[in-house]
């Protein structure tokens, strides 16, 4: 196979990693236009991830685009925490209404935490009983993780980066085995970008 052969094969999972890319580029930024980029990667990705049999990852690209719409909404709004003259100023007007920058609480870690163990549990009996996914045990863990991420970054917890570091790791792996190497180079980026965004989010706290 030459290689336009297997760029038009595949040139579906190049474009939704190139947007994966400044998706990850604009959530460093804390830009509002992260969210609607996020729902074209999103719908990409579902088409992806359902030809390689990588379900829980299919139905998670669903939640992200549920998400980033209240993501979006969230951010515009403040969520009732605007800016007011205290913690890092963005630059214009319309920024600097939207949602700080806050550490996750221990109460909300602790339910966090166990909403992912639900949630992983859940998907391994299903991926693992109902359908014919290779990877029941990964799929889960990575989907069920980026689910409680996702959820931290619409409310802009700053330890969301933490998270996923940890996603972004065991994906980049996941994917090497399924033969997916431009989202292997998407996640191997997300990775570099989530370690860039850990210190730049710390310094708007």
């Amino acid at each position: 196979m030459t290689f336009s052969d297997w760029l038009s094969n595949n040139w579906i999972e190049i474009f939704g990693a190139v947007t994966g890319i400044i998706y990850v580029f604009l959530e460093i930024r804390q830009n509002l236009w992260l969210w609607p980029v996020g729902i074209v990667t999103s719908g990409v990705y579902i088409w992806v991830f359902f030809n390689s049999k990588i379900y829980a990852d299919m139905g998670l690209q669903g939640y992200y685009l549920v998400i980033s719409i209240l993501g979006w909404y969230w951010w515009v709004k403040g969520a009732g925490h605007r800016a007011q003259g205290t913690g890092h100023r963005a630059q214009g007007s319309e920024q600097n209404k939207m949602l700080l920058v806050s550490r996750l609480k221990l109460k909300t870690g602790a339910i966090l935490a166990v909403i992912f163990i639900v949630l992983y549990f859940i998907m391994w009996f299903v991926l693992s009983r109902l359908t014919d996914s290779p990877v029941p045990e990964w799929d889960s863990f990575i989907t069920a993780l980026s689910v409680i991420a996702t959820w931290m970054l619409a409310r802009k917890i700053y330890e969301h980066w933490f998270l996923w570091i940890v996603v972004n790791s065991v994906s980049a792996l996941l994917f090497v085995t399924r033969g997916l190497y431009p989202t292997v180079v998407l996640y191997a980026v997300y990775g570099i970008m989530s370690v860039v965004g850990l210190k730049e989010w710390k310094r708007t706290l």
